[in-house]
């Protein structure tokens, strides 16, 4: 959770750099990539999803020597897939910004900071992949450390490069570059170390078509998940643009960035949650799943409500982190407001997700997990705008949020009510 947070924060604190560095327009042009970058990210998600789950079963038989060849055909496919995006992404480039919602005055800058990016894809993806790989090794620690070192040194290198240099969005750009660098570095000292299992030699960068479709195969459908995410940004920048301006998409791109800072503890409850409850539920230990239940859904209602507090109150004043332009801050009050109605209760679907998932039940863990996103919000934001103008797209997200929500927690309802009764026959 420590990592997520970081990650968050650094965010965070790049866009505040930006904001008050190069002004909205910049701010504008990196919400306009960021769906582009969700999309390369998932690609490193994929990889050491897939490796991990490849690596825990060898070392779980004992076969290091598949470990090791699994770390290395992963890093051959992510050079093999960087090289290919990287490709396309420089042939490509402007067609793809456009069609992600960017306009004549955003365009520049949006080229400016991914042209940068671009070639630094092949340190963020070796930097997100081997840190799962190092989780499924069995030292978490290294991989939570291999991210703060990635998102501290971001957090350092930003002014440096923005202020300082005077380079405006491909200072940014290049500090996160830099920083994904020195993730990297700190991820081969430790894979070469005593620590790590993987000792590199030619042998493990041997190409074995078997554990690459292996790798690929389990990790599509995460793929699949951490790109809907880009997906539905992309479509909320193209709604935007149509019914407001190159304004909305910045305040929209600071109201992620403060919602995931919301978020990641969040994701991090439930996933510690999961582990503790699907244990307890294995066990039969009902009582203590329903006491777990209620803890976890109480921290998220306490994180989530205290973000909610401080933007519900202080709206202006927080956004004023970013930008110092009174139109933006004027503008951004309504939004920020609007998408942060459910926040405190917003975690019962979270946590409901990862319960279902955590005792076995496929169908309703599936259902709710892709209810908000996919199931309420995308038809939301395109029919709202349609009666409601750019109101419309801010309150498709309260509407989501409470589909989702009744929806969960009906479905906890019911499941709590089924323990109950096993409880007490046990």
């Amino acid at each position: 959770m420590v990592a997520m947070v970081v990650n968050a924060l650094y965010n965070v604190v790049g866009m505040v750099f930006v904001g008050h560095g190069v002004g909205p327009l910049a701010i504008t042009g990196l919400s306009i990539v960021l769906p582009f970058q969700l999309m390369l990210m998932a690609l490193g998600l994929m990889i050491g999803v897939g490796a991990s789950s490849v690596i825990s079963r060898a070392l779980g038989t004992d076969n290091r020597e598949l470990a090791r060849a699994t770390l290395g055909n992963a890093i051959l496919l992510g050079l093999i897939l960087d090289a290919v995006f990287m490709i396309f992404g420089y042939v490509f480039l402007e067609n793809i910004l456009r069609f992600f919602g960017a306009s004549q005055s955003a365009l520049p800058y949006a080229m400016d900071y991914t042209r940068i990016i671009l070639p630094g894809l092949l340190f963020i993806t070796f930097s997100i992949s081997s840190s799962d790989i190092i989780r499924a090794e069995g030292n978490p620690r290294y991989g939570m450390y291999a991210m703060i070192i990635g998102a501290g040194c971001n957090i350092a290198l930003d002014p440096i490069f923005i202020f300082v240099m005077k380079l405006g969005v491909r200072g940014a750009a290049i500090a996160t570059v830099i920083s994904q660098f020195f993730s990297c570095v700190f991820i081969m000292v430790y894979f070469m170390s005593r620590k790590s299992i993987f000792k590199f030699n030619r042998q493990m960068f041997r190409f074995v078509p078997a554990i690459s479709k292996e790798i690929l195969f389990i990790g599509v459908p995460t793929l699949v998940r951490q790109s809907a995410g880009g997906i539905i940004i992309l479509i909320f920048n193209r709604v935007i643009l149509k019914y407001g301006d190159d304004l909305y998409i910045a305040i929209m791109g600071v109201g992620l960035r403060l919602l995931s800072l919301i978020q990641m503890p969040l994701l991090g409850i439930t996933q510690g949650f999961s582990t503790i409850v699907g244990f307890n539920y294995g066990a039969k230990q009902y009582d203590r799943v329903r006491k777990v239940l209620n803890i976890a859904l109480i921290w998220t209602i306490i994180i989530a409500g205290a973000g909610f507090i401080a933007m519900m109150v202080f709206p202006a004043g927080i956004i004023h982190w970013f930008t110092s332009d009174k139109e933006f801050i004027s503008k951004g009050v309504f939004p920020l407001r609007a998408v942060i109605i459910f926040l405190p209760i917003v975690g019962i679907q979270m946590i409901g997700g990862g319960f279902f998932q955590a005792i076995g039940k496929a169908l309703p863990a599936l259902i709710i997990t892709i209810s908000r996103q996919i199931l309420f919000l995308i038809p939301a934001v395109l029919v709202l705008p349609v009666f409601l103008g750019i109101d419309g797209v801010w309150l498709s997200v309260p509407v989501a949020d409470f589909l989702s929500i009744a929806t969960t927690g009906a479905w906890l309802m019911m499941e709590i009510r089924s323990i109950k009764v096993l409880a007490e026959s046990a």
